[in-house]
């Protein structure tokens, strides 16, 4: 691991200690409101000093002119520098749709600068709150120390590493072939992981409170303007392994322009590495279309229905995880506690930047693509998956 300088370090130290603090104390100001969503005019001055404290680490960092040697010194810097401005935009310091600009030039300049010598975008990304959330001493960065947001982060990185894994085991398969018989130990891999985010799902949504994920954990997620452009929120579907998925099995395509337009808007939200990865997933050929290549000759061989039954356990697999995580994160914790808001609070209540029924329609699309659902308004996967079954089956 690359060494922060010390400028760095005073920072993530304060990030990791009393701006915690700060948060966590405004979160139980807003949340002991009869309206919970009302946030201007309520504790000012602790976002004075969250604001000030700040300020000071980004003047000195800005100032040294460099953060560290390598990658990690930087990327911990640009997630520092990002969670400090979500946080001002949580706390209503700043928002996009009042002003043409960031009212936080040096934070700003920072982010710009780090962001685009690692090709990323500039503000703080899933990653940095999850598969690169170094913990120091036990102690791994966070909003606040609501345990809530500790349920979020921690369950949300389980899922990410599985869906990870799964990928990894899937991407595998490419090198193998879909007819070689030791796909067997790929596709079982990928099905156990698969139902570890099934499992690390349920737990999550049985344990994490409604109100307290709507009202102070989803709020630090918000757009923001760096400069004078305004980036959306981090997903947590930002890391390269969910889109893998989609493409190895074949759900979704990269010559779709509905798709496509989705990799690229999340690209530079992306580690590098997991940008990479994607662009080289997106020139194979799926297993699903392998399957189907194989068929004519071949539908009738026990390899080919031993392939095709293991394909199609992990293609349902990731389609129970698509129709979970829409039926209760997205309906539960969203789109339900939503309707009680008042008409002007509803405006930037979505982490992603569009208007909430818009957001609700693009994630409904998404999720009929990977459940390869019967519509015929959407191009999906439905008949082909229909049709590998019936040679499964022997139809």
């Amino acid at each position: 691991m690359s060494q922060l300088s010390a400028k760095a370090q005073a920072f993530d130290h304060w990030i990791r200690n009393d701006f915690v603090a700060l948060n966590t104390e405004l979160e139980n100001l807003y949340f002991a409101q009869a309206r919970r969503a009302q946030v201007i005019g309520v504790g000012d001055a602790l976002k004075e000093r969250l604001r000030r404290e700040g300020h000071v680490h980004i003047v000195a960092l800005l100032a040294e002119g460099n953060t560290g040697d390598g990658f990690d010194s930087a990327f911990g810097v640009l997630g520092n520098v990002g969670m400090y401005l979500g946080a001002l935009r949580r706390h209503e310091l700043t928002n996009p749709a009042r002003e043409e600009r960031s009212p936080f030039a040096e934070a700003s300049s920072l982010a710009l600068h780090v962001g685009a010598s690692l090709g990323m975008a500039p503000r703080f990304a899933t990653s940095h709150l999850a598969t690169r959330n170094r913990a120091v001493a036990g102690l791994r960065k966070s909003f606040t120390a609501l345990a809530d947001e500790a349920l979020f982060i921690d369950e949300n990185t389980r899922g990410i590493l599985a869906l990870e894994r799964a990928a990894d085991a899937l991407g595998r398969i490419v090198h193998l072939g879909v007819s070689n018989p030791v796909t067997d130990v790929c596709f079982a891999a990928a099905a156990a992981a698969l139902r570890e985010v099934l499992a690390v799902n349920a737990r999550l949504f049985a344990q994490l409170d409604v109100e307290r994920f709507f009202y102070c954990v989803r709020p630090y997620y918000k757009p923001y303007r760096v400069g004078r452009t305004e980036f959306r929120g981090a997903n947590a579907g930002d890391f390269s392994g969910i889109n893998e998925l989609d493409l190895l099995l074949g759900l979704c395509r990269a010559s779709d322009a509905y798709y496509a337009q989705l990799l690229v808007d999340k690209m530079m939200f992306m580690l590098p590495q997991d940008q990479q990865r994607l662009r080289e997933c997106m020139t194979r050929v799926s297993l699903l279309d392998e399957l189907l290549a194989l068929a004519p000759a071949h539908a009738g061989r026990d390899w080919f229905r031993k392939s095709a039954r293991s394909y199609l356990e992990v293609a349902d697999l990731f389609g129970q995880t698509a129709t979970q995580h829409h039926d209760q994160l997205v309906a539960r914790f969203i789109q339900a506690p939503a309707v009680r808001l008042e008409s002007e609070e509803l405006e930037g209540v979505t982490a992603s930047g569009p208007p909430l029924p818009v957001l609700l329609r693009s994630l409904e699309i998404l999720r009929d693509m990977r459940v390869a659902a019967d519509r015929t308004d959407l191009a999906t996967r439905h008949k082909d998956l229909s049709a590998l079954r019936d040679l499964v089956n022997g139809a």
